[in-house]
């Protein structure tokens, strides 16, 4: 078995994670459980969070929510505080929905930033007042590294997750003096459940692993062992960035 690191500072602290079902989400709840930390996630997959809760053993606890209805998300947020104080807050639902130019209209163009951005500052806007009365904390946004590559027939997508690593830096300098770190991962193509279902077929994986420098699938947990090192206080000094996890796609 891979060995892994522990984070002393994470034990105790509450962690709330979007999006927490599946996939990269279901690792971070996984990893954070394992260090000690009282986890709450939400998802709109009501089973699928309710059978990791169980894996689990009942430790975290699980919110059947839609993070495009604000006042829930930030209501929801409030009451994980207690018991615990919140002291890592991840972003990390999207939907990487497809759609070339000409089809976008407004209803599919705002309900795309609903989702890939707007909940990403409504959550922060309600964590940082809690994070700030605890002495600080750890805001991570999810982006993609399809915000610096750019791909056809994603342009909302796109849009949305580049815009996260703007929103990250601007909050870095609005809630620093509180302590609040605020960071973005940028995930590559990471193998899931959702993405072998859908993307990642045998012959667009093989074309992946000509592009990357290092020749092997790119997994949840690799991601998740960053997302550790920025909600620790071993990241204590380190604000402001977008980190890269794609193998060397980029």
């Amino acid at each position: 078995m891979q060995n892994r690191t522990t984070y002393p500072s994470l034990a105790g602290k509450r962690v709330f994670i979007t999006g927490g079902a599946t996939g990269i989400g279901a690792a971070l709840v996984r990893r954070f459980t394992q260090q000690q930390a009282k986890v709450t996630f939400v998802d709109q997959n009501s089973e699928r969070g309710t059978d990791l809760v169980r894996e689990l053993d009942d430790i975290p606890d699980f919110i059947h929510l839609d993070i495009t209805d604000t006042q829930a998300l930030q209501s929801t947020i409030g009451d994980a505080n207690k018991g615990a104080p919140l002291a890592v807050l991840i972003n990390n639902a999207a939907n990487d929905m497809r759609q070339s130019p000409a089809d976008v209209d407004e209803a599919s163009w705002r309900a795309c930033m609903a989702v890939n951005l707007d909940a990403s500052f409504f959550a922060a806007q309600a964590a940082a007042p809690i994070m700030a009365e605890h002495g600080g904390g750890s805001i991570i946004n999810f982006s993609s590294i399809n915000a610096l590559l750019g791909p056809t027939n994603m342009p909302g997508y796109v849009s949305a997750k580049a815009g996260l690593i703007g929103m990250t830096k601007a909050l870095a300098r609005d809630y620093g003096t509180d302590f609040i770190r605020v960071n973005a991962i940028l995930p590559g193509w990471v193998v899931t459940e959702k993405q072998l279902q859908t993307w990642l077929t045998p012959k667009e994986e093989a074309n992946w692993m000509t592009q990357v420098a290092l020749p092997g699938r790119l997994m949840p947990d690799d991601v998740a062992n960053l997302a550790l090192f920025l909600g620790a206080s071993d990241s204590a000094m380190i604000t402001g960035q977008s980190f890269t996890v794609d193998a060397g796609r980029t």
